[in-house]
């Protein structure tokens, strides 16, 4: 904001005026910094414009401009009005603004005693240009044009944020030899680009190491004649598979025939080393065991400049951020960022059915002492594989005798999973793991199982209705069964060989039955003898032993009768699934 004084005989008084504005982009070739005024000024006035730093930009006095006086940075660069006393216009012409000229700018005149006779301010803002650009294109264009002519014996240099020099054209030639070995080869202007008037830079192979601010500077025997800025914006390489695929490959191509003595490496984040070239082959003996015997490079990569790198079998383990550099001569930088997705199969079957597979097949030939875990969401062992066979002692009772998987799994790589006898019970997440013999991880897939609960209906008057579970046969002869319902009532239990009766609550006694050989044939179920309304509900069997456990619920649902009469005074029976409506005391039918 600006402050004018406005000076009286008995006071003074502050009028707060706005400071206007003004806004280019960076490459423009000029900015007018307004400055007009109504005040008739003298001949011999003395015009400032200074930076709210103080730096002076231009100068006027004893009717001619004092270049001399200016700060270096806006030598050659600012200009004035002719005529400016007459017409009272004191507005600043910049020549080519950059980022580093976004300031207040303050046009002051004074009287030959030195006395403020005028006061204005203007904002400037000059904003960066800006590129943004995807990975894996061969070449961008950092645009800088004029349309002035540059004398013969100019200087253009780029350099980048970090003050390295990108590109140096001088005396008519490239200077390749004065920039920096990050763009050693990866770089071009124009021909005759000071005629031309255009000073743009060609990048080669872009990376995100690359994201920076480019300045292209033009000077003259040291003094600056314009400069522009670029901001450019690579994004970072993403590469997306799914877990389960034989490879992945990680794109890098840079410049062709890179140095002999190059030095290329491959690093995930956590620095953990995935990859040597060095001396003109590969140094698995530098790398992470984890990635022994998994990765691979172009032959020839340093002559075509593809250093690529490829993974094989990718796991979600893998996902992260690559980063690849190559040292020597010439610098080169890469990031790839991995993710390696998991989709997780979605299996849903009816309770009652046989037995469902758990699928998870991967494309590998896996190693003999390779072993294979399966567990479920509360990491319970469901299946253990190793050394050439099942592991059965290993697992829990909830699924002793009901997992089966299948031989020849090493080749085949197939480690689907059938589990025997689903119930609702085994609704869940299970997990296959992979580990290689000194127990690290390989592979890690999900498999979600939705098994839907057992719902049984009938009407009520019917004489009996079963309630079905059958699972494993050849159960153990101490087992002890129970039926009970939601609420925790004893429906019905099987113990030492025989039903006991005195063990159920009442509303069952006698009305409840189960197989004979149940333990041999593996048939639970349950006959409920005359269900009314009242038996619907949640019904729930529980087997247990020392060795094994069993569970599985069913849904029962009696619908009830209700009595209507009809127009004739006949009473019918009408078959309802939910309750009837009471009868008041006055009602009949």
């Amino acid at each position: 904001m600006l402050r004018v004084a406005l000076v009286c005989t008995t006071h003074v008084v502050f009028v707060v005026l706005s400071v206007p504005q003004e806004e280019v982009d960076t490459g423009e070739e000029s900015i007018l910094l307004p400055c007009e005024t109504t005040i008739n000024l003298p001949e011999v006035a003395k015009v400032e414009w200074k930076t709210r730093f103080n730096r002076k930009v231009h100068v006027y006095e004893n009717r001619s401009d004092q270049l001399q006086d200016q700060d270096h940075r806006y030598r050659d660069r600012t200009q004035m009005n002719e005529d400016r006393l007459k017409t009272r216009d004191f507005s600043l012409t910049l020549k080519y603004p950059t980022d580093w000229d976004t300031d207040t700018y303050t046009c002051t005149a004074y009287s030959r005693e030195g006395n403020i006779l005028m006061k204005k301010q203007v904002e400037l803002k000059v904003k960066v240009c800006c590129q943004e650009l995807e990975e894996e294109v061969e070449s961008f264009k950092l645009p800088f044009k004029t349309s002035e002519n540059l004398p013969e014996d100019a200087e253009v240099v780029w350099r980048d944020s970090n003050d390295r020099k990108v590109h140096v054209y001088k005396n008519g030639s490239d200077r390749l030899e004065e920039q920096d070995k990050v763009y050693r080869g990866r770089t071009q202007v124009n021909k005759d680009l000071l005629k031309a008037g255009d000073l743009s830079l060609t990048l080669k192979y872009p990376t995100d190491w690359d994201t920076k601010t480019y300045t292209c500077t033009v000077y003259k025997e040291g003094n600056i004649l314009m400069k522009k800025q670029v901001e450019l914006k690579v994004q970072v390489c993403q590469v997306e598979v799914e877990e389960g695929a034989e490879s992945v490959k990680l794109p890098f191509k840079t410049t062709e025939n890179l140095p002999e003595d190059a030095k290329v490496q491959w690093k995930v984040s956590g620095d953990r080393m995935v990859h040597v070239f060095k001396n003109g082959s590969d140094q698995p003996e530098e790398q992470h065991q984890f990635y022994r015997d998994r990765t691979k490079m172009n032959e020839d990569l340093l002559r075509t400049g593809d250093l690529s790198l490829t993974l094989k079998q990718p796991t979600e383990r893998d996902s992260g951020g690559y980063r690849c550099k190559v040292y020597g001569k010439i610098n080169r930088y890469k990031k790839v960022l991995l993710k390696v997705k998991i989709t997780v199969p979605k299996v849903q079957v009816d309770s009652g059915i046989e037995s469902v597979q758990l699928p998870v097949e991967i494309k590998a030939h896996l190693p003999k002492d390779v072993k294979v875990e399966w567990k479920d969401g509360s990491y319970r062992k469901i299946h253990i594989y190793q050394n050439g066979s099942d592991q059965f002692e290993e697992q829990h009772q909830v699924y002793r005798d009901r997992t089966e998987i299948n031989e020849d799994l090493l080749n085949t790589g197939d480690l689907s999973l059938t589990l025997k006898y689903p119930t609702d019970w085994d609704t869940n997440t299970y997990t296959c793991i992979l580990l290689s013999r000194e127990g690290k991880i390989l592979l890690k897939r999900k498999v979600e199982l939705k098994v839907r609960v057992c719902q049984v209906e009938v009407e009520e008057g019917v004489g009996s209705v079963q309630l079905p579970f059958k699972t494993t046969e050849n159960l153990p002869e101490d087992a002890k069964v129970q039926w009970k319902t939601s609420g925790d009532r004893m429906v019905h239990v099987y113990k030492n060989g025989s039903d006991l009766p005195e063990e159920q609550h009442q509303v069952y006694r006698d009305r409840t039955k189960m197989n004979e050989d149940l333990l041999k044939t593996g048939d639970l179920s349950l006959t409920l003898k005359q269900p009314t309304e009242r038996d619907s509900g949640e019904y729930r069997c529980v087997v247990k032993t020392e060795e094994i456990k069993r569970y599985k619920t069913v849904l029962l649902t009696v619908k009830g009768r209700v009595q209507v009469q009809d127009q004739t005074g006949d009473i019918r029976n009408r078959s309802s699934s939910i309750d009837p409506t009471p009868l008041m005391a006055d009602q009949s039918v």
